[in-house]
């Protein structure tokens, strides 16, 4: 269970740098793993904080997005059966400032213009989180194929 939030502000949307394999990287929305116990609301408050610096309002809850796959983990013999369960939400920032995460699981928190979203090397809950954004679809999913 994770959670994420589309920020969007003068028609940019913040997003946070992440490593990928093959020492490349990749954009992905700011967010992330709730901890034991902990609600989903504040675990994007508090991933926000993290990851960009900036303190934030929830406004929406835009949907949820599921995946499962199979990944390959280190130390077992065979491949996981990963499901992973991801609310996003909308919101706007109340305060701080912006600064890139130090020994996390990203390295930058930039904006981006929305029309140059689409040019990024970027993770595909980027996709569906601003086709929740844009769409607001009554039941919270949005189709987005695997890239």
């Amino acid at each position: 269970m994770a959670a994420y939030a589309v920020c969007v502000r003068d028609d940019r949307v913040l997003l946070a740098r992440s490593p990928a394999p093959g020492g490349t990287h990749e954009w992905v929305l700011p967010g992330g793993g709730m901890e034991h116990g902990e609600d989903p609301l504040d675990t994007v408050v508090r991933e926000l904080d993290e990851e960009t610096g900036y303190r934030v309002e929830v406004t929406g809850l835009l949907g949820i997005d599921s995946s499962r796959r199979s990944l390959r983990r280190e130390g077992l013999r065979g491949p996981v059966d990963h499901h992973g369960v991801r609310i996003v939400y909308e919101a706007r920032i109340v305060g701080g400032e912006l600064r890139n995460e130090v020994n996390g699981s990203t390295d930058l928190a930039a904006w981006h213009d929305l029309d140059a979203v689409e040019g990024l090397t970027r993770v595909r809950l980027v996709d569906v989180a601003l086709g929740l954004w844009r769409e607001r679809p009554l039941n919270g999913r949005v189709h987005v194929p695997e890239r």
